[in-house]
């Protein structure tokens, strides 16, 4: 049977694309579904995780430090292909049970951006497991949460402006060194900016462009912020990149980003936004 509390982060995670409030406000959540290993049935769960860079993310089947992994191990040892929602995304995943070096090196990241798992590690005698989630690439576009274009960039934006909240966030409370993983969570970001500022001008702004030719200059102008911001997260990149790295230096830059890529974003979204949810109105 579903855990009413699961259930009740599950529905305000769908409902709001990724944000829920309570104990879990402000924390990076993805909704897991997993196939039983005894039943066969599907079974979502929201878990924590970390980026990782490229295209898979990485949870940890703590369970509080409890003496038996969780049900959603337990079912994806046994049915290794899950889906994710992120949010924004929803794809089909591979999970692999990381091992030996690789599985102590990510679990001793994940502890030096929060001492909490290391609590739970001392509760249990088992090794607690380190997951990969490695996304399944499909044929088209991404699956996206949302009932229109327009609403797709809105939420995408969205998430864009809560993931640099977060980070900044991280770097107030990462004191005088750049951990591992605030490094990883910051080439992440600037990753995927890149990825969704390159699809626009391959995708959305070319159909624009061929169907609304009076938008050419609010399109130009996209797409020379474009350049902009690809020179911000180039320069974030740069100095995040070095070892060692001093969030002094690094903070300057995510704030620099934050700033251009808001304004950026806002005008986006008040110059397409009704121009694609009136195409979609028939």
């Amino acid at each position: 049977m579903p855990n009413p509390f699961n259930q009740q982060i599950i529905d305000e995670f769908r409902a709001r694309h990724g944000k829920v409030g309570g104990y879990f406000e402000g924390a990076r959540l993805l909704l897991l579904t997993t196939t039983g290993a005894r039943t066969g049935n599907p079974h979502t769960t929201p878990v924590g995780y970390y980026p990782d860079g490229g295209d898979r993310v990485v949870v940890i089947a703590s369970a509080g430090g409890a003496h038996r992994h969780p049900d959603w191990y337990r079912n994806l040892v046994a049915h290794p292909r899950v889906r994710v929602e992120s949010g924004v995304f929803t794809y089909d995943a591979e999970a692999v049970v990381l091992k030996g070096s690789e599985r102590d090196r990510l679990f001793a990241r994940a502890v030096e951006a929060d001492q909490g798992w290391a609590q739970y590690q001392a509760k249990t005698d088992r090794v607690i497991p380190v997951v990969a989630l490695r996304e399944i690439p499909r044929d088209g576009p991404p699956h996206v949460n949302a009932g229109s274009t327009g609403e797709a960039l809105r939420i995408i934006h969205d998430a864009f402006r809560r993931e640099l909240a977060l980070i900044r966030e991280e770097f107030a409370a990462s004191g005088s060194s750049l951990g591992a993983q605030l490094r990883v969570n910051c080439l992440s970001l600037c990753q995927g900016l890149q990825r969704h500022h390159a699809g626009e001008d391959l995708g959305l702004f070319r159909v624009l462009a061929d169907g609304r030719p009076g938008l050419t200059p609010v399109l130009d102008r996209l797409r020379v912020e474009h350049e902009r911001i690809a020179v911000l997260v180039g320069e974030l990149r740069r100095v995040v990149g070095e070892r060692p790295a001093d969030p002094a230096r690094a903070l300057p830059e995510v704030v620099r980003l934050t700033e251009e890529l808001e304004a950026h974003l806002s005008y986006e979204e008040e110059q397409l936004i009704p121009v694609l949810e009136a195409a979609a109105t028939p």
